[in-house]
């Protein structure tokens, strides 16, 4: 089965999304559809996907023009979508979710639970995974959800998979999972566009490559013949720093310091000193404790801990948000989507949750200071959005990670703890939001970066924590501040 898109143009009112874009994929190759946020990779495949018209252009399949006018048009063309946001029900098992919308019914017309079992395990026979159809989606991991989307697909008989971000929330050994079975499905004459900003993943899972630049098709061919350099130029039109970052200014004053904290099944005795405009690092792999470790430094991990934290050279037991807003610290997630903005509010609001408390006048909320508060960040940050009132939505990954950022700048903060600060933005927008963090430092916030990448904490910190279940197992700094030491120490190796 081979896919063309020919000539496609989209527009949403004076905005020219895609312009003459082409692209091809077929059965048995893993394509990489690759450009900034905003470039217009979204919007391409939900034209594909029949989520979106085409304001111009033809689609064929095999050398047959088709017309998809909804997403069960492409379906039904052997074509599936899985978004970025997954489409599981948490609270249903996994066969339920398999055949959601389209059960299955005995002569009496009552639900077929047995031949929807077996008919899940008859993909999951061939995906060779061990999964119980009977499980609960809520019990699985990231990545065994992801798995959950592929089978449906599978089960709809998709020849063409077309997944948006797939392992933009995962570890490393889910990824690993995730990418094992693609390749196995490759095998099996499935094709798939792989749509991502983690460069060395497409080196490593796809075939070919195209590049989208601000709705224009710059560059397409094999991935074998290109660099993640060179991909990276193509993506943003000049050259990509990758040099080391390092604030190499003294530091300032001990801001944090925590003695010997512990919580049962998450971390123990851990102890370590931040200082005003420090970068810090804090690395491991999969259940190493370092999220847990600073929610519960920031009030978020409702469960008792021991130990001291000092904040300003004062010993606090910090129990609540509010309690470490007040302190003086801020605290970025990890995972964006689902706990750094809130859907339903619009850029403003986002922008300005961690405040508005402080914003009351006569019971309302001052629009003007709210505004006046947001424009300062909007500055600082480059945020780039049209109006206040837009959807969160309506921006571009990065931006929406800014305006998040900007959350916690309205408050001022002593120590500003960043969870996976550049997960799911492109290279470009990854860049930015590094020179924000130096300025930060600059300006003498203490600054403490979690990160599964081994690369941005090398070129972010002077020093780092690396975890292995759960507690400090080395420290790299200066010499030893290398991607092979991390990783040794964080699969629990000394040095």
């Amino acid at each position: 089965m081979k896919i063309q898109m020919k000539s496609i143009y989209k527009s949403f009112g004076s905005n020219n999304v895609l312009k003459n874009v082409n692209f091809s994929v077929q059965s048995g190759e893993i394509c990489a559809l690759l450009g900034e946020n905003g470039a217009g990779k979204s919007t391409l495949m939900n034209i594909l996907g029949g989520v979106l018209p085409a304001n111009s252009g033809e689609v064929f399949i095999d050398d047959n023009q088709v017309f998809f006018s909804k997403p069960s048009d492409a379906i039904d063309a052997k074509i599936a979508f899985i978004h970025q946001e997954l489409n599981l029900i948490n609270d249903l098992n996994i066969y339920e979710n398999m055949f959601i919308n389209r059960e299955l019914k005995t002569k009496n017309h009552l639900l077929d639970t047995n031949l929807m079992i077996k008919k899940t395990n008859e993909v999951f026979k061939r995906m060779n995974i061990s999964l119980n159809p009977k499980q609960m989606v809520r019990t699985l991991d990231a990545s065994y959800k992801q798995i959950v989307e592929i089978a449906k697909a599978l089960m709809m008989d998709a020849k063409i998979i077309i997944m948006d971000e797939p392992t933009s929330s995962l570890t490393d050994s889910e990824i690993e999972r995730v990418f094992d079975l693609m390749k196995s499905l490759k095998t099996q004459g499935v094709g798939m566009i792989f749509i991502s900003h983690k460069l060395n993943e497409v080196m490593e899972i796809c075939d070919t490559y195209s590049v989208l630049r601000d709705g224009i098709l710059v560059n397409e061919g094999k991935v074998s013949s290109v660099s993640t350099k060179e991909i990276a130029k193509m993506m943003v039109g000049h050259e990509v720093r990758d040099h080391i970052l390092t604030n190499d200014d003294e530091y300032g004053k001990e801001i944090l310091k925590i003695e010997n904290l512990s919580c049962e099944n998450y971390y123990k005795n851990i102890s370590l000193e931040l200082h005003q405009g420090e970068i810090l690092g804090v690395t491991g792999l999969l259940g190493d404790g370092r999220t847990e470790l600073f929610q519960t430094i920031f009030g978020a991990f409702k469960k008792n801990y021991q130990g001291k934290i000092f904040v300003d050279g004062k010993n606090e037991r910090i129990l609540s948000t509010g309690q470490a807003v007040n302190l003086g610290i801020g605290y970025v997630p990890r995972n964006r989507k689902e706990n750094g903005i809130v859907k339903d509010l619009n850029i403003l609001d986002n922008g300005t949750l961690a405040t508005i408390s402080k914003m009351k006048k006569n019971l309302l909320i001052d629009s003007k200071r709210q505004i006046s508060t947001f424009k300062d960040n909007i500055d600082k940050l480059h945020i780039k959005m049209e109006k206040y009132s837009d959807p969160i939505n309506s921006l571009s990954g990065g931006n929406q990670q800014k305006v998040v950022l900007a959350k916690w700048l309205s408050t001022n903060p002593k120590i500003l703890i960043l969870d996976n600060p550049t997960q799911g933005v492109d290279v470009g927008a990854k860049e930015e939001i590094y020179d924000i963090i130096l300025k930060l430092a600059k300006e003498g916030v203490a600054i403490v970066v979690l990160s599964s990448e081994a690369n941005e904490i090398i070129r972010l910190c002077r020093k780092s924590y690396v975890l292995y279940h759960g507690k400090i197992n080395g420290i790299v700094e200066n010499e030893t501040m290398s991607e092979h030491n991390i990783m040794h120490l964080a699969t629990g190796g000394q040095l």
